[in-house]
């Protein structure tokens, strides 16, 4: 090789070398952590289908910045020690910067340990516990109410709109439907309702030998905390049974699924919610349209904040590589990027978060399944503020 050459091959190779670093950054990862398998698979699928459309709208202004965007979805299970073992793996791989989950706040709560010992932020797109934002950690952040706020929401509409002078309450003795139950409760107390039961249980098939001491009691209400699975088939074997009382469940039974469960016992009961409705708003409903034009199937409300709590997380790290042009961030920097998240508004609305990591400001919804058919009829919305932290 003459000496020609070779001055013109290595000139050639540091012109083009820092525009090769520039193009090959490296990859960033989303995890997305929820049921994918199980009873309560349904709900879980929508919020993963919603974080695959956020990532894949996003892949391309990432590619333009350096990095490959890629979606990694996790099955939970609905079980603790299967969601700590994913997060376990997903804290191994340093590429994975963001967490879009869980749905269930007893899988959370554990599985948010990992994430904090790692300061990998976690944006929860469905868990409504107190006790996900009231630790104070930095990295945790939801997109959704919660249930000392939800549990009362329902209380109130029950016994000032409903008129229900009595209650019966049944949970399902998870850490989500026991929370909102006693928050519900503690509100209907309070207003004077007569709480004539308060049971928990893990039935999953027979529930005659809760309904028998609840038909002598005649509550004009009773209410579920827990998940459709349960909720469903509790609401059917109750009518089944002769029980006329009105039904209330809280976001847990905000599925499709809870109609086909409940059939025709599901006509005129009511739930809650922290999310929307498809239909709720121009913006949810364009969504929805652009969801089932990909996906062949309709959302559900957590399918919208599965989207929400994704992108929230990917303009976060839009802002911070437009400001650092030139690094990866670190997660630490991405835990904080997202708490300081300004002037954001996705498909549900704007949403920014207080200092332990709830929204401002979070709306809940009070629907009727007015017809067999989903989603209910909303019937009163209520916008509120997140309580503040209570000091231990």
């Amino acid at each position: 090789m003459t000496r020609r050459i070779f001055s013109v091959l290595l000139f050639s190779f540091f012109l083009t070398a820092p525009l090769a670093a520039w193009a090959q950054k490296g990859k960033i990862k989303i995890a997305v952590q929820a049921p994918l398998s199980g009873e309560q698979a349904a709900l879980g699928e929508h919020i993963k289908l919603g974080a695959q459309l956020a990532v894949e709208e996003a892949v391309k202004a990432f590619k333009a910045m350096g990095y490959d965007l890629e979606l990694v979805p996790q099955d939970d299970q609905a079980k603790a020690e299967v969601g700590v073992a994913n997060a376990r793996n997903m804290v191994a791989d340093p590429n994975v910067l963001v967490i879009v989950g869980h749905f269930n706040s007893g899988v959370a709560l554990p599985a948010s340990e990992v994430y904090k010992d790692a300061m990998l932020v976690m944006i929860s797109p469905a868990n409504t516990a107190t006790e996900i934002t009231d630790r104070g950690y930095p990295n945790v952040n939801r997109v959704c109410g919660r249930d000392d706020v939800q549990g009362p929401v329902g209380a109130r509409f029950a016994a000032q709109e409903l008129k229900a002078k009595s209650v019966y309450i049944i949970h399902d003795k998870t850490t989500y439907g026991q929370g909102v139950a006693e928050s519900f409760r503690n509100e209907a107390k309070k207003l004077g309702m007569k709480v004539l039961g308060f049971d928990g249980t893990e039935e999953r098939a027979n529930f005659a030998p809760m309904i028998i001491p609840m038909k002598a009691k005649n509550p004009a209400l009773v209410y579920f905390g827990g998940i459709y699975h349960q909720g469903g088939l509790l609401l059917k074997q109750m009518r089944e049974k002769g029980v006329k009382a009105m039904f209330m469940g809280p976001d847990g039974v905000d599925s499709e699924e809870m109609v086909k469960i409940a059939g025709a016992a599901a006509v005129g009961s009511y739930y809650t919610s922290v999310a929307p409705p498809r239909d709720a708003t121009p913006e949810t409903a364009a969504f929805a349209k652009k969801y089932k034009q990909r996906f062949g199937k309709d959302i559900e409300a957590f399918g919208l904040y599965g989207y929400d709590a994704t992108l929230v997380g990917i303009k976060a790290m839009e802002q911070w590589l437009k400001a650092n042009p030139s690094k990866k961030p670190s997660r630490a920097e991405v835990s904080a990027a997202v708490r300081n998240i300004k002037g954001f508004k996705g498909v549900t609305g704007s949403i920014e978060f207080d200092n332990k990591g709830d929204p401002i400001k979070a709306k809940y919804f009070v629907l009727q399944f007015d017809k067999r058919s989903y989603p209910g009829k909303v019937v009163k919305v209520v916008e509120q503020q997140a309580p503040a932290a209570v000091k231990k």
